[in-house]
């Protein structure tokens, strides 16, 4: 079973557009929201840095200001350097937005360098 983290939230203003529309950057930000909310949940914490390799996203449906969301994150691939994750952002149990995202764990120079025992043994269960 693929390590899964569900987060909670609402669409707050400064995330939408004058039509009170979600601005569709907000999607991504909800996700990396989910992920470090996921990766504290499962105590890994310390220094790392994951810069994003890849993001996509599929919109199928509006989300407004003050709709309460749920975002489904799963670690969908852990590779040696890097991890997909796959999510989806609901409303009333309706699929709006899927999408992934790929990052990679750098070193200080920004150089890949394999993910941390501890990370892959959380995230491959």
């Amino acid at each position: 079973m693929p390590f899964e983290f569900v987060d909670r939230r609402r669409v707050d203003w400064v995330d939408t557009d004058a039509g009170g529309r979600i601005h569709h950057t907000a999607a991504f930000r909800y996700a990396e929201h989910a992920e470090t909310e996921a990766l504290r949940n499962a105590g890994i914490t310390g220094p790392a840095s994951y810069p994003r390799r890849r993001v996509e996203a599929e919109f199928h449906r509006v989300l407004r200001f003050d709709d309460e969301l749920e975002v489904r994150l799963r670690a969908e691939r852990v590779g040696r350097t890097s991890i997909t994750w796959a999510w989806t952002i609901s409303r009333d149990g309706e699929v709006c937005v899927e999408g992934r995202h790929t990052v990679v764990h750098v070193d200080d120079e920004g150089r890949p360098t394999p993910l941390r025992a501890e990370v892959r043994a959380k995230l491959e269960l």
